[in-house]
Order: C-alpha cells, then sequence, then structure tokens
C-alpha cells in the first residue's frame, strides 16, 4: 500500500476531515478486567507493535502514571463504576447509551498533548459472543495496532487490520505494517491535519522497502 488516496483514506473521517497523530510519549500500559495471563498476552502485543513503530515504552508517565488503559468489561453499563472514569471519559454516560444502542463491543478514546501527539488512549473491549469467541492474542493485537496510530474512524470497517494465517494465527497485514512504520518516521510530524502528509507516508514506506 504505496498509494497515497489508500493512505489518506486511513486518517480520513467519516466527515471528510483527514487527522494523522501517534503517540509523543513513551507509552506505559495497565489493564483491567482480565486474568494474568491475558493481560501478559496483550502487553506482549503492545511490545512488538511498539518495537515495529520504533516507538519506545516506559514503566511510568510522569504527568499520567498509566497512560494506555485496557478494560475488558461483560456490559457497558459496567463503565458508570469504574471510580473517576467520567473525569478521563467526557460524557460518559452518553456515551455508554450510544455504545449499548449500537451494540457496540469495543471502543477507544484518546487525549492528545498541546502538539496533537497522543498523549492517553482508553480501549474499551465488551466480551460479547463474538469477543468471546476470538483468541486472546487476536483481540489484543487488534486493540493495539487500532491504538497505536489515530486511524480515521471508517478505517478498518469491514476490513481488519489483521490477517489470519492457515493455522488460524492471526497476524499484521504487511501494509499495515508499513504505514506503522513509516508514521513513527521522526522526519514525519506527531499531528498533521494536511492530507499531504499521506504523501509524505508513502514516500517514507518506499524508503523503507
Amino acid at each position: 500500500m504505496s498509494d497515497p488516496a489508500e493512505i489518506e483514506a486511513l486518517f480520513t473521517r467519516a466527515d471528510g476531515t483527514f487527522l494523522f497523530a501517534r503517540w509523543g510519549r513513551p507509552i506505559v500500559p495497565v489493564v483491567f478486567g482480565v486474568e494474568d495471563a491475558t493481560v501478559s498476552v496483550l502487553k506482549g502485543a503492545i511490545e512488538a507493535v511498539v518495537a515495529l513503530a520504533g516507538h519506545k515504552m516506559a514503566e511510568t508517565d510522569p504527568e499520567l502514571g498509566a497512560n494506555l488503559m485496557v478494560f475488558f468489561i461483560r456490559e457497558w453499563d459496567e463503565l458508570i463504576a469504574v471510580p473517576d472514569l467520567d473525569r478521563l471519559i467526557p460524557d460518559l454516560a452518553p456515551t455508554v447509551e450510544r455504545l449499548k444502542g449500537a451494540d457496540a463491543n469495543q471502543y477507544r478514546s484518546f487525549r492528545f498533548d498541546a502538539d496533537g501527539g497522543i498523549k492517553a488512549a482508553f480501549v474499551f473491549v465488551r466480551m460479547d459472543e463474538a469477543m468471546s469467541a476470538a483468541p486472546a492474542e487476536t483481540i489484543a493485537l487488534s486493540q493495539v495496532v487500532q491504538t497505536i496510530l489515530l486511524w480515521s474512524d471508517t478505517a478498518f470497517l469491514g476490513n481488519s487490520p489483521l490477517a489470519v494465517l492457515e493455522n488460524g494465527a492471526a497476524v499484521l497485514r504487511p501494509e499495515i505494517a508499513d504505514v506503522i512504520r513509516a508514521g513513527y518516521d521522526p522526519v514525519l510530524p506527531v499531528a498533521s491535519t494536511e492530507p499531504a502528509t499521506a504523501l509524505r507516508i508513502a514516500a517514507r514506506m518506499g524508503a523503507l522497502q
């Protein structure tokens, strides 16, 4: 995927606006609602994708403590009972109602630094029938990939960033891996609203071949 138009589409939102952003600080994850074995799977996926991007992880974020929070839940209403979550997620109650109405099984919310880079992300996975049937490794990789960059809200509708091998294992699609690597090239800004950024990402992808 070195076609700038295809890359531009990955960061063009449903309202037609272009917005690219990557993490501007080391990632510090914390996971809630699953057993230790699943936490290890998720953190392994985070480490792998961060390494792919050439980005960094840390033990703590000086401002937030942890800046990538992943919640596994059974029902969206559980979020209302999480202490202080309404301080992290604006309009939490209406958001929960909207997610229930859409029968959604995942939701991601981002916070940004002054320069537009990602400074925090909150990931919520509702373990409905479809999610419960998926391997933990697949869920973990999918969520991390969709959090490492600020993809558009339509980027992966009907087109997963993962591919499934013959043995059933899920892997990151090579073209999406290339976009992630190029998106973290230091020559690119941490955030941009200019569609021409897609041209620059395409150029970096060519340089990485």
